[in-house]
């Protein structure tokens, strides 16, 4: 089952701010851990940050720690990921997927398919 990433993205300017909500599907969607995957060195693409199903537990990557934040509501299914004085190298397309554990969802392995993602633009 994909999740659905609900369109947020995008062209803006850098420094601006922006939102981007997914609906994750499935019945135990708010048991699972859940992550934002984007740009990453080398890699299609890379983990962004990742919620306890809780939401008590955050990750993020290096290069956008302090900047995004990554949130959910479980009684909704969607997590958000609140992105911040945004930079013209956090261009992608955005995913976000479930996983089985935090620390195997970081190196990629998800539960389900990546969907189709949203495209952020930033430009300088």
């Amino acid at each position: 089952q994909e999740q659905v990433v609900v369109p947020g993205g995008g062209l803006v300017k850098a420094g601006v701010f922006l939102t981007l909500s997914c609906e994750v599907s499935g019945r135990s969607s708010s048991t699972v851990p859940t992550g934002w995957f984007g740009p990453a060195p080398g890699l299609q693409r890379g983990f962004v940050a990742t919620i306890s199903p809780s939401g008590s537990i955050t990750y993020y990557a290096d290069s956008v720690n302090g900047r995004f934040t990554i949130a959910r509501d479980n009684a909704k299914n969607t997590v958000y990921l609140q992105m911040n004085s945004l930079k013209p190298e956090d261009t992608a397309a955005y995913y976000c997927a479930k996983g089985y554990s935090g620390a195997s969802l970081r190196q990629g392995q998800i539960s389900g398919s990546w969907g189709q993602g949203t495209q952020v633009t930033v430009s300088s």
